[in-house]
């Protein structure tokens, strides 16, 4: 499988963002108030996570100093809801937060169009590759734009973006671990998804014993928390593949668990 593209990553991550817009865009201030599958988190919250975040990482892109500082000053009020106000927009209107997401969005790719693939970003946690650092971003757009989708009621046809967030999810099984400050079970583990378009999409040697297998959106709602592995259709083989599904966690921060059996459907 060839590996994308720092451009590639790029113009996908904005794909991704005006995918999710076209939901956002009819949305009334009703359905921006509706709850999200995320507890506590409405619509609004949704979009104004992205919006926080897409405004950050265009600080650690063109001013890495100021990053530092303004992620010091972010954990200092982590907890308060002062903190949780200004990092959702809480106090912005839904046409005000559309906009601002919007603007954040273009200086987002603004700032990405500076980067080399040399380069690395300091972010919540280990600095990252540019390919990395976007394709998170990218991930984060489609993993909170599902919750959006799951709020509403709505239609996001999946498509082989969806790559570059299962090449994280399949990466960061270490680092699901290591969050967890647990060892990883020994062993390879096989993955073979299905994409969108019908292409096969694999990761892991032939000949490993452990293995998860099955359509690509479903390991990347798994991987990203938005569905338990048993309310997809992806076939799991092996403890150590089993283990990894129910604790797969492919974003930054500290250790989170997925919805149970039967949470998110």
């Amino acid at each position: 499988m060839t590996s994308p593209t720092l451009d590639d990553i790029r113009r996908d991550l904005t794909d991704e963002q005006d995918a999710l817009d076209a939901v956002v865009a009819p949305l009334t201030p009703d359905d921006w108030a509706k709850p999200t599958p995320s507890p506590g988190w409405t619509v609004a919250d949704q979009i104004g996570h992205l919006t926080y975040f897409d405004g950050t990482a265009v600080t650690a892109i063109v001013d890495p100093d100021e990053f530092a500082r303004s992620t010091e000053e972010l954990l200092r009020s982590l907890g308060s809801t002062d903190a949780e106000r200004a990092t959702l927009f809480r106090d912005l209107t839904p046409n005000d937060l559309y906009e601002r997401w919007r603007a954040n969005r273009q200086r987002l790719a603004a700032a990405g169009a500076t980067l080399d693939e040399k380069q690395r970003i300091p972010w919540y946690g280990p600095s990252m590759s540019a390919k990395s650092f976007l394709t998170a971003r990218l991930m984060e757009c489609w993993a909170h734009g599902q919750d959006v989708v799951d709020a509403v009621g709505a239609t996001r046809p999946a498509t082989d973006r969806l790559r570059h967030i299962a090449q994280l999810g399949v990466i960061t099984r270490g680092w699901t671990y290591a969050n967890r400050k647990e060892e990883a079970p020994a062993g390879e583990v096989r993955v073979e998804l299905t994409a969108p378009s019908g292409a096969t999409w694999t990761w892991g040697p032939d000949d490993a014993g452990d293995a998860v297998r099955g359509p690509a959106e479903d390991f990347c709602l798994v991987v990203t928390q938005r569905r338990h592995v048993d309310d997809t259709a992806l076939a799991v083989t092996g403890a150590a593949a089993r283990d990894w599904m129910e604790k797969a966690q492919a974003f930054a921060g500290g250790a989170t668990s997925g919805p149970p059996k039967g949470g998110r459907r």
